[in-house]
C-alpha cells in the first residue's frame, strides 16, 4: 500500500494529527508513505503581529485539546520570531533524500521540537542538530540543507502541492494503478482512516473481480 502524505511540519493540525497516522502504519506495516511537504507559511520575511500570535495561540489551543498533545507557546510569544515554514519542510526534503524510510520519523522529530520544546526550526543549526538525534550526520545535512539543490527540490515539493490542487494539511492519498485516492483532508481518527482505506481498496477491486 502507498500512501501519499502532504503535510507542513509548522502546521498545527499536521503536529496532531501525527499519531494518529502513526497509529495508522503501526496497523499497516506493509504501507508506505511517500512525503510531500505543501508549504503552509513559506518565505515569510514579517514579524508576527499581536492579533495573529492571539489567533495562533487560540488555535493552538484547540489542537491541543482535539490531540492531547502539548504546545509550548514560548517561541510565539517572542518579537523577533518570524514565522516561516520553509526551512522546516526543507528540512524534511532533505532527511527524505538521505534516507527517504525515515523522514517521518524526522518530520515528528521537528514539530515536536517546534511545538512541545519551542525551539525555533526556523533556524538551519536546530534543524540540523535534530537531524543528528534522530540518527542523520549533522554536518553533512546542515550542508546539504543550506544548497541551492535542496531549495530547489523544496520548491518542487510545493509545485506538486498546488498542482494537485491541495490548499489544506494535513492530506493523506492512498496511490492505486498510478491514481490518487483521497483519505483524508484535515483532521481524521486512526479509525476512520483505517475505514476509509478498506472502502477505497474495496472499490478499486471489485472491477476485477467480475
Amino acid at each position: 500500500m502507498q500512501l501519499v502524505y502532504v503535510a507542513d511540519p509548522l502546521c498545527s493540525w499536521c503536529y496532531g494529527f501525527g499519531p494518529e497516522l502513526t497509529r495508522l502504519l503501526e496497523r499497516l506495516p506493509q504501507a508506505k508513505v511517500d512525503l510531500v511537504m505543501g508549504g503552509l507559511r513559506p518565505y515569510n520575511t514579517e514579524r508576527m503581529s499581536q492579533p495573529f500570535r492571539e489567533m495562533l495561540a487560540s488555535h493552538w489551543k484547540h489542537v491541543g485539546a482535539t490531540s492531547h498533545l502539548p504546545f509550548n507557546e514560548a517561541l510565539i510569544a517572542s518579537d523577533t520570531f518570524i514565522y516561516d515554514t520553509e526551512p522546516a519542510c526543507r528540512a524534511v526534503v532533505v532527511a527524505r533524500g538521505l534516507f527517504a524510510a525515515n523522514a517521518f520519523t524526522y518530520m515528528k522529530a521537528v514539530q515536536t521540537a517546534f511545538y512541545r520544546d519551542a525551539r525555533d526550526v526556523t533556524q538551519p543549526e536546530v534543524l540540523a542538530d535534530i537531524a543528528a538525534e534522530s540518527g542523520y550526520g549533522r554536518d553533512a545535512f546542515l550542508e546539504l540543507l543550506q544548497s541551492d539543490k535542496a531549495r530547489e527540490a523544496t520548491r518542487g515539493d510545493f509545485a506538486v502541492t498546488q498542482s494537485m490542487g491541495i490548499g489544506g494539511f494535513p492530506t493523506l492519498a492512498v496511490s492505486y494503478s498510478k491514481k490518487l485516492f483521497l483519505v483524508a483532508s484535515g483532521f481524521t481518527k486512526t479509525d476512520v482512516l483505517e475505514e476509509r482505506l478498506i472502502q477505497i481498496e474495496t472499490l478499486q477491486a471489485a472491477p476485477q473481480a467480475k
